[in-house]
């Protein structure tokens, strides 16, 4: 019955990460594999309380269907945050919540894209974004990144020689790099989308969760009426409740919405409403402290580890928050090989191979400290090391 299924299925990996975290389940590995937040964190209590105030307050209505763009006093909520937090004017009419934020990267290729456009694309680049707008059958053209965000040049060169309709975007420590893209870089960006009149899609999960230098501008500061925003609860508070929002500029709002009621009709009116109470009962900015706290010092860790145990010709970004290390092995070396061998050691990592649109070998790895401790993270470490001894030789590494 195969010949049945819709060509747009044709190609679509499984997610190599999901993958990875059947691996992950046996307790004798460490793994800096999943980008998962730390769930030593999750407010258990607090959203306990939450869900018994949304039931006395609402009884059995807040069981019942909902508006398709979500809980009024949530997206009042999320507009506030936006206006303390960034300095951003965004209306709650223009907020959309989303199973997750990549619900919103689903909505926006519905909206946007059709067969055979062309969509610009970080490269290392997210890929939930990958598999997502992979279905709708869209040509990627990847733009490197470097420390400062987007290699501007590249992006004016492919912007000249093909029309794109976006660019998907994760500018503060970005999924896999951790690297955050500068204000000088942003600008630039934004008048290139000007000039070529690309939307570009800021998907934001973590910048709140910075531990180390100063915040910069949003996009949505630079270019409102071409920036379609992505955030998300997952990281800051908990991400079983699978809520997000999409905020868009007026013109865009309404199609948006038209796709979310095709999709699924609402989020959970149930879970958003234990949200709001939440956030309306509790300091989330306390919340969130802790666990910048925590996420600092394991990174902090993590990159001693490193220094200590790795040779120096394999280098490491050098995140001011997030959850990510990037690094790179000596050109010619692949990531998979080292990922083989890494499990043989009882430690896993994510190989760089499915964050690129293209095929080939890949040199770059992916490392997560959210969920390890740090006398893990130095045992993990040693494993790694282990790992790439038998390489030493071969590819020159010292």
């Amino acid at each position: 019955m195969e010949e049945i299924i819709a060509e747009r299925m044709q190609g679509i990996p499984r997610s190599f990460i999901r993958e990875i975290l059947k691996v992950s389940l046996d307790p004798a590995i460490i793994s800096f594999a999943g980008g998962l937040p730390n769930a030593a964190f999750f407010p258990v209590r607090e959203i306990q309380n939450a869900t018994e105030k949304v039931f006395e307050k609402y009884g059995a209505s807040v069981l019942q269907y909902s508006k398709s763009e979500g809980d009024e006093q949530l997206r009042s909520l999320i507009a506030a945050r936006y206006l303390e937090k960034k300095g951003l004017h965004i209306s709650p009419e223009n907020i959309i919540i989303t199973n997750g934020s990549q619900q919103g990267i689903d909505l926006l290729g519905k909206v946007l894209l059709n067969g055979g456009d062309n969509v610009l694309i970080e490269e290392p680049g997210y890929l939930g974004a990958i598999q997502s707008l992979s279905l709708f059958k869209i040509n990627f053209i990847p733009v490197p990144l470097d420390n400062d965000g987007l290699d501007v040049a590249t992006l004016a060169e492919v912007c000249g020689r093909s029309r794109a309709k976006m660019l998907y975007t994760v500018p503060n420590f970005q999924n896999p790099s951790g690297i955050s893209y500068t204000d000088s870089n942003k600008e630039r960006i934004a008048a290139l989308a000007k000039e070529h009149r690309f939307v570009v899609l800021e998907d934001d999960p973590y910048s709140e969760l910075r531990f180390a230098g100063e915040p910069g501008k949003a996009f949505c500061h630079i270019l409102p009426e071409q920036t379609v925003l992505l955030g998300s609860f997952s990281k800051i508070v908990a991400p079983g409740f699978r809520l997000g929002w999409i905020a868009s500029p007026p013109w865009l709002h309404e199609k948006l919405l038209i796709a979310k009621q095709a999709a699924d009709l609402h989020t959970s009116s149930f879970t958003q409403k234990i949200m709001a109470e939440f956030l309306s009962d509790n300091n989330l900015d306390e919340h969130i402290a802790k666990i910048i706290e925590a996420y600092g010092n394991q990174c902090r860790a993590m990159q001693s580890a490193l220094s200590r145990h790795f040779p120096k010709s394999i280098t490491f970004t050098k995140p001011e928050g997030g959850m990510f290390l990037w690094g790179r092995l000596p050109e010619g070396m692949d990531s998979m090989e080292l990922f083989q061998a890494a499990v043989r050691e009882r430690v896993v990592f994510v190989p760089g191979k499915p964050f690129y649109t293209g095929n080939g070998l890949t040199s770059t790895f992916r490392f997560s400290f959210s969920c390890v401790d740090i006398e893990t993270i130095e045992e993990g470490v040693k494993r790694m090391a282990r790992a790439l001894e038998p390489f030493e030789k071969r590819y020159g590494i010292n």
